[in-house]
């Protein structure tokens, strides 16, 4: 039996159990461990071993709980609320104003948690019944807050760029900022198509009425910035400090977690059932997280010691003939299928082991390539007809707001996401400027 065989039914192997129901990290070890027992006998098991050794002696896997802290910390205690307060009133009297808005606290909460999730479900619990019932369309603000929450994974401090340095062996620090200016773009493209759908259809965002504006005068105006002074000082105790080189990567996420517990203390939002429920979800996540890191390391040890990676370009370079960028193309529109059923890590956990040794044998850069892998999660997150978020969102819309119309909400956010996914494939310098200009410095 030839080892490309024995690649391919692994990889086959585990599709089917994922596709049955089973849990990620349970699917993918599973079958590397049995395939490393049968390959190599008692011997095998120390790949397990030593995968699950390594995963302990991962001294940046400190942070993954502490950014989930921070980010639960910031939803559970309120400030979320008082942030989109704050856009609600500035940005109001515009046509599609308190889209905008949504858009900018969904910026504020990615640059405070990392996670899609935590985004999703402080727009959709926050955001999305305000705009409703105001008069907002329902297809266009779904659209809004998923597109919105998808920045969690991109920009810093993002989980999933976490996740793919270490798996990948590539510095956090720099892939943290390489997703900043391609998040910002990104952003930036959303709120362009907000202003000008909302110009040319200005019922789909009406702005608020003028009574209702005569009632907030500017001393209110100004106190309801004060909302904002707290993200800020978070977002730079954590990454400013991080980026000065005061603090290390793992000091930079306990200073984050700290100024989220010492605002919530702060702002009297710091009560028994808010800290119980912020460890408890942070507990659930971070456990889950270390378990598929753990998984993904003994599938691909035991890819590696197959040889599968070098099977794998012998057949997208010699059996189909592709060059570098047609065997990247190709990658990344497996990428949008694979998001059709699975969730970001669990796509990063299959393919790690495949497209990363690759991309390095083609030439190209790492740190660009995590920030394409996770521009392409944010799209198969909303690609029809099973993106994940597409499910997420419907648990948490009210009735009113059916599966139907939050198909249609994604179709414009999905193709001004592939515009910024072009733009950084076709200008890598949008991904590595910022990282090679502070770094070369």
């Amino acid at each position: 039996m030839s080892y490309e065989f024995i690649a391919l039914t692994m990889f086959a192997s585990m599709m089917v159990m994922l596709l049955t129901g089973q849990r990620v990290f349970g699917a993918i070890g599973f079958v590397a461990v049995v395939s490393a027992l049968l390959l190599w006998g008692d011997g095998g098991s120390e790949i397990a071993f030593s995968a699950a050794m390594k995963v302990m002696k991962w001294y940046p896997l400190l942070t993954l709980p502490l950014f989930i802290f921070m980010g639960y910390m910031l939803s559970e205690s309120g400030i979320a609320d008082d942030l989109y307060r704050m856009f609600h009133v500035w940005m109001g009297p515009l046509n599609g104003g308190l889209a905008i808005g949504t858009m900018g606290l969904m910026i504020a909460v990615s640059a405070m948690n990392g996670l899609s999730v935590a985004g999703m479900a402080i727009g959709a619990s926050i955001a999305l019944p305000e705009l409703l019932r105001r008069g907002y369309d329902k297809i266009m603000v779904t659209g809004v807050i998923q597109a919105g929450s998808s920045l969690g994974i991109l920009v810093p401090p993002s989980v999933v760029l976490v996740l793919y340095g270490m798996i990948a062996r590539q510095p956090i620090g720099q892939l943290w900022i390489a997703g900043a200016l391609p998040g910002l773009l990104m952003a930036t493209l959303f709120i362009i198509y907000i202003v000008v759908r909302c110009r040319l259809q200005p019922h789909l965002g009406p702005p608020l009425p003028e009574e209702e504006r005569r009632m907030v005068g500017w001393g209110e105006k100004l106190r309801l910035l004060r909302a904002g002074i707290v993200p800020l000082f978070i977002f730079f105790s954590m990454t400013g400090l991080f980026l000065m080189g005061i603090t290390s990567l793992v000091e930079s996420s306990a200073v984050g977690a700290t100024a989220s517990l010492v605002a919530a203390l702060v702002k009297g939002r710091l009560s028994a059932k808010v800290l119980q429920e912020t460890v408890r979800k942070t507990l659930g996540v971070s456990c889950m997280f270390m378990w598929i890191i753990l998984a993904a390391l003994c599938f691909g040890a035991v890819f590696d010691g197959l040889g599968a990676v070098k099977a794998i370009e012998n057949f997208f370079v010699g059996n189909l003939g592709l060059g570098p960028w047609g065997i990247l193309i190709l990658m990344q529109v497996s990428y949008l299928i694979m998001g059709m059923f699975l969730d970001d890590t669990a796509m990063l956990v299959i393919v790690a082991p495949l497209y990363v040794p690759l991309v390095g044998l083609l030439g190209f850069d790492l740190i660009w390539y995590g920030v394409l892998y996770t521009i392409t999660c944010q799209i198969a997150y909303m690609t029809p007809p099973f993106g994940y978020n597409l499910f997420l969102m419907k648990a948490m819309a009210p009735p009113e707001v059916s599966l139907g119309d939050i198909y249609r909400s994604i179709i414009p956010f999905v193709a001004v996401m592939m515009l910024g996914l072009v733009l950084v494939m076709a200008f890598p310098q949008i991904a590595l400027w910022l990282p090679n200009w502070y770094y070369g410095g």
